[in-house]
């Protein structure tokens, strides 16, 4: 079992230092404190692999005269040292290359792969300058000689270690954030595509996207807008269930299978259908689902046909205000394998109408311990910034909606918004 040697200098009692207990009392494990006293302390330990009594006396030493805020916990063997481990972490280790169980390097390579976060300083002895060398080659953060070592040496190489094994975390933390980074800005290139329009500037659209506070991924939320050659505007939003790269992978193939869809003429209840069946065949657990709005602006400006499976209504703008719409739907793409009915909703628009297409993130937030800012609050929102212009109104409604529930934790999960205006200086058919 692992064994604590002495305190450090501040711990120390008056009348009895290191230099008067004896070895054998330390190979015993009654000297000092026990482990559980070490796991109560601020300042995590450290933890010295040695065999040889005298040498973890003098290492004792070298702690209590370096000014390491630090307790020293003994261990004997490369074993003791891993079943410490298992449930606790020291500051930094001490490991003598010769064990009883270990010879070598691969003790090193042991401790490592049990404390991938622990600095480690070897101990050699002074014909093995070399082996000191080759274990910071193989990992170690740096190498103390037995023999050659002064207190400020000693304390000098265990802190500098500390703050080396915190660099290379940092760095490589840095690295995984770059890649991290590199893989949202694929999956957003697919996520978030430039509108696909075929008229001469006659339809105005606002895109907004804004990942949840806590996904480091994007999420499963998804748009796109095309424009046919016959003047109609086809528009969707979705958001698969859940988060992280399946998600987003899922909400990237429905969006371009949308748009597929939309290009080769397939319109109408069909084209969910077929949309469900993608989803299904490409989700990587039965539980994933995906809420989506379907919206068709016809061409005269004066309607427009709307399908919605599971997903919340939207907003329309007009010279009397700002509504709520909630058309009639079917159940979330996914949610019921053998259900398929999603009816096409035919509503009339005034020539001025402006419709925002939204995602549940938006309106999901908590505004207090118990309450949500939900659809009705959205409305008040939407209605205070009524006189706002398409981009201004949109920012609006996402920046305060952020800012309503920051106190409790911001935005609950990602936000997509799709604002969409026949231009007005276009004249109407």
């Amino acid at each position: 079992m692992p064994r604590a040697v002495g305190r450090s200098r501040t711990e120390q009692q008056p009348a009895a230092g290191p230099a008067q207990t004896s070895p054998d009392l330390r190979l015993s494990g009654s000297v000092g404190d026990g482990p559980e006293r070490a796991e109560a302390d601020e300042q995590p330990p450290l933890l010295l692999v040695e065999d040889d009594a005298g040498d973890a006396l003098l290492v004792e030493e070298l702690l209590a005269d370096s000014g390491l805020e630090m307790r020293l916990q003994w261990v004997s063997s490369l074993e003791q040292a891993l079943e410490w481990l298992a449930d606790r972490q020291p500051g930094c280790i001490l490991l003598d290359l010769h064990l009883p169980d270990a010879h070598g390097l691969q003790s090193l390579s042991d401790l490592r792969q049990h404390g991938e976060h622990i600095a480690i300083v070897v101990l050699t002895g002074l014909a093995e300058e070399s082996v000191g060398l080759s274990a910071v080659a193989a990992g170690a953060q740096d190498y103390l000689v037995k023999g050659k070592v002064e207190p400020d040496l000693f304390g000098r190489a265990v802190r500098y270690a500390m703050q080396r094994k915190q660099a290379e975390q940092d760095a490589a933390a840095l690295q995984a954030g770059r890649i991290h980074a590199r893989e949202n800005a694929r999956l957003e290139r697919g996520l978030l595509p430039v509108p696909l329009l075929r008229g001469a500037g006659d339809v105005d659209v606002v895109a907004r996207y804004r990942p949840g506070r806590a996904q480091t991924l994007l999420g499963g939320d998804f748009y796109d807008v095309v424009q046919l050659a016959d003047g109609s505007v086809h528009a969707m939003i979705g958001d698969v269930s859940g988060h992280g790269p399946d998600e987003a992978a899922l909400g990237v193939g429905l969006r371009i299978a949308w748009r597929t869809l939309v290009l080769n003429g397939t319109f109408g209840p069909r084209q969910l259908r077929k949309l469900q069946e993608l989803l299904i065949a490409e989700r990587s657990s039965g539980q994933i689902y995906a809420t989506m709005t379907s919206l068709v602006l016809s061409p005269d400006r004066r309607g427009a046909t709307v399908m919605r499976a599971g997903h919340p209504g939207m907003l329309v703008r007009s010279p009397a205000g700002v509504e709520l719409l909630v058309p009639p739907g079917g159940p979330a793409l996914g949610m019921l394998p053998g259900v398929d009915d999603f009816p096409a909703h035919r509503m009339d628009l005034v020539p001025e109408a402006e419709i925002v297409l939204f995602t549940d993130g938006l309106y999901e937030g908590r505004i207090g311990s118990r309450e949500r800012l939900g659809e009705d609050g959205l409305l008040v929102l939407a209605r205070q910034s009524a006189d706002l212009a398409p981009a201004a109104f949109v920012d609006s409604l996402l920046s305060r909606a952020e800012a309503m529930s920051e106190n409790y934790g911001g935005l609950a999960d990602d936000v997509a918004l799709v604002h969409l205006q026949w231009s007005r200086d276009v004249s109407i058919p």
